[in-house]
């Protein structure tokens, strides 16, 4: 290979095509000496050229760099640093091991890695993922522009790129089942669903043989390069073909009016604990990207994945905003959820910071200005901000909501007045001035946990099939069966789990917030009771698409509680409900059995309140009767030229379960007597029969 090669620059960093080359750039402070391998094939065992680095020429302060003329896009490459392995020092380097680029736009190997080649002594140049040049600028994204719907418009689908097509009855054909393409042909779906965003499990390149066992990591929380979208769901097999397809698929969701929000993981990598693998980070400056313990041998492990990424480091912080701002401008996403967010308020040495420079970067960088920021507000360490996560951009994945919601349904005691808090945008909890309600992002499920499904199906978690004895996942799920564990052939259980799905999917869409429903819940989709499924690439986890036939009259139960809450103004609202006589809108007044007696007692399980929105003149009372047995509830009284006429009624069969407005005659009556553990809705509307 003839090839011309220059000193290069020090920015930016990674690789990027200039007159008529490329030019490498890779931060690595403590490194002394550094080799660029340039591959013709991902599968070779050898690099076809190797360029070393000149200190004096080709390194400038912390950073390396060359420019090789005559190369471009679609060239493999990759780095070896070679330094000090001094772990007491925090010195972690290697230079049999072949390591990507942090910068890297694309990645190649899958065929041919292996994970445990990169652990231990030996060279693993056969075995390695390696980066691929791309032009980042060659893709024609004709008028497609960020949808930027407001929170108060916004309904959040949480799905697995691969689960969502990958079981054989997708209907996808079989070369882009699992892959973004195959995800686009599923978009008329979640239009007909009423789905304004997906939240994409993680798509960042990671390691799915970072699992115990020969089990597969499938939710993909292991990532090991930031900036290349995932290659093992694109159905492309060419080197930049993952980078296309992602960007086909974006803007055929904005297309379709449907956002893009990625499930990102900053708080830790796939290279793991001292005894894990050296790919990247570890091999290039180990002391800079993670927090170390006071020995500097082994990691911090706020993340519980084995090492903690050091997001307040300049350098990991400056990595962590350019990876955003590169997936907005250049991949066209919407927003971003932050995994384990709650590691990246952490300083240097794991201590909580009170004004975290990263999450600082991130809120006030104008390229992510109008991109949504969502944050799971907790992490491994026992560290919880839900509430008082820093800034003023976040919004927050808001876990009281899952378990207050949850323990109410399922009839506990105490959970009335909790409850209520909940309902309302979690006041309790967002108490800044200036706060939106749907900047709460509410969920009853998600991908960790059980499904709805399974959460009226099992007391217990049922995760044998991880290979951890049982000992994975959490115990506090409050669920309950309904009178058996797992499938039954009893029809007056079915039916009682049907109407509990009902009610909490009520309660979601009722609520002030912003709702994300978890992929397949609107059909009952099951796990089998794994509420850990994270290493099941399987039918455990994906779509089965016969539940969409099989539970039809739940799916358009769904259907139609979408579209009726996203019509109506009361539900789109950006101000916190609030008492009558505070101000104009929105107006919110409590009830218990009776009227404007609500019973915040422990041993209360129900709870109604009429929601008033005078300009838009949406007047709507809502039952949630959480009790075991019948209760009836006085209504309240209305103008002569109106009747409450019944929307929702979750304790009966479908189709009579959701009536549109204006298809039924009104109640003609002032009390209504609902069902034991059911949720009505009841609308104000003009009375024909006057």
């Amino acid at each position: 290979m003839n090839l011309d090669v220059l000193p290069g620059q020090s920015f930016p960093l990674g690789a990027n095509i200039r007159d008529g080359g490329v030019n490498f750039c890779v931060f690595s402070p403590e490194c002394e000496s550094m080799e660029l391998l340039l591959f013709n094939d991902e599968k070779d065992a050898k690099p076809d050229r190797v360029i070393r680095f000149d200190p004096k020429t080709n390194k400038t302060f912390y950073y390396w760099h060359v420019f090789v003329g005559g190369i471009g896009a679609g060239q493999i490459y990759a780095f070896r640093a070679y330094g000090p392995y001094e772990p007491d020092h925090g010195h972690r380097f290697d230079g049999t091991k072949v390591l990507l680029d942090p910068y890297g736009r694309a990645v190649v190997g899958d065929s041919v890695y292996d994970r445990n080649a990169a652990i231990g002594v030996g060279d693993n140049c056969a075995h390695a993922f390696k980066n691929v040049v791309a032009d980042t600028q060659n893709y024609n994204w004709g008028d497609d522009v960020y949808l930027n719907l407001p929170y108060s418009e916004t309904v959040i689908y949480e799905l697995h790129v691969g689960g969502f097509t990958k079981h054989p009855n997708s209907g996808v054909a079989e070369n882009k089942r699992g892959t973004y393409a195959g995800l686009v042909e599923k978009i008329p779906y979640l239009q007909e669903l009423g789905i304004t965003a997906v939240e994409l499990m993680p798509v960042q390149q990671f390691d799915d043989q970072d699992a115990p066992g020969s089990l597969p990591n499938y939710w993909g929380y292991s990532p090991v390069a930031f900036f290349a979208p995932h290659r093992g769901y694109s159905s492309r097999q060419d080197s930049l073909g993952p980078l296309y397809e992602f960007r086909d698929m974006v803007k055929a969701f904005h297309k379709a009016g449907i956002e893009v929000i990625l499930d990102v993981v900053f708080n830790h990598t796939a290279e793991g604990n001292e005894d894990g693998p050296t790919f990247s980070f570890k091999g290039l400056s180990n002391f800079a990207y993670y927090i170390l313990e006071k020995d500097l041998a082994r990691y911090a492990n706020y993340s519980g994945c084995g090492n903690t990424f050091n997001a307040n480091h300049s350098v990991v912080r400056r990595l962590i905003r350019d990876c955003l701002c590169y997936w907005v401008a250049e991949m066209h996403v919407d927003g971003f959820r932050f995994d384990l967010a709650s590691v990246l308020a952490r300083g240097e040495t794991g201590e909580p910071l009170e004004n975290p420079p990263v999450l600082w970067s991130i809120e006030s960088e104008p390229a992510l200005a109008g991109t949504k920021l969502i944050a799971e507000a907790w992490d491994a360490g026992g560290l919880y901000q839900v509430g008082t996560f820093v800034g003023h951009k976040f919004a927050e994945w808001n876990g009281p909501f899952r378990d207050d919601v949850r323990r109410f349904i399922k009839g506990d005691a105490k959970m009335v007045k909790r409850f209520s808090e909940r309902i309302t945008a979690s006041p309790d909890l967002y108490l800044a001035s200036d706060r939106e309600p749907n900047r709460s992002i509410n969920f009853i499920t998600c991908h960790d946990g059980f499904t709805l499904n399974d959460l009226v199906s099992y007391n217990k978690k049922h995760n044998e099939a991880n290979g951890e004895n049982n000992q994975d996942g959490t115990d506090s799920n409050w669920s309950w069966n309904c009178g058996a564990e797992g499938p039954t052939d009893d029809v007056k259980i079915e039916q009682l789990r049907i109407r509990q799905i009902k009610n909490f999917i009520m309660v979601l869409f009722l609520s002030q917030g912003t709702p994300m429903l978890l992929m397949g819940d609107e059909v009952r989709r099951t796990q089998n009771g794994n509420n850990n499924a994270y290493c099941q690439d399987n039918e455990t986890s994906w779509f089965d698409w016969r539940l969409v036939g099989k539970n039809e009259g739940l799916l358009r139960f769904i259907k139609e509680l979408i579209a009726f809450t996203q019509e109506r103004a009361v539900f789109r609202e950006e101000e916190f409900w609030i008492s009558p006589g505070e101000k104009i809108k929105p107006q919110i007044t409590w009830h218990g059995t009776r009227l404007c007696r609500p019973d915040w007692g422990n041993d209360s399980h129900s709870l109604a309140f009429s929601l008033k929105h005078e300009e838009s003149g949406d007047y709507i009372h809502i039952i949630q009767n959480a009790y075991w047995k019948k209760l009836v509830f006085e209504l309240p009284p209305l103008p002569s030229t109106q009747a409450w006429f019944l929307i929702v009624d979750t304790s009966k069969k479908s189709p009579e379960d959701f009536c549109a407005v204006g298809s039924t005659s009104s109640l003609g009556t002032n009390s209504y007597s609902a069902g034991p553990r059911s949720v009505v809705m009841l609308f104000a509307g003009e009375n024909a029969t006057r």
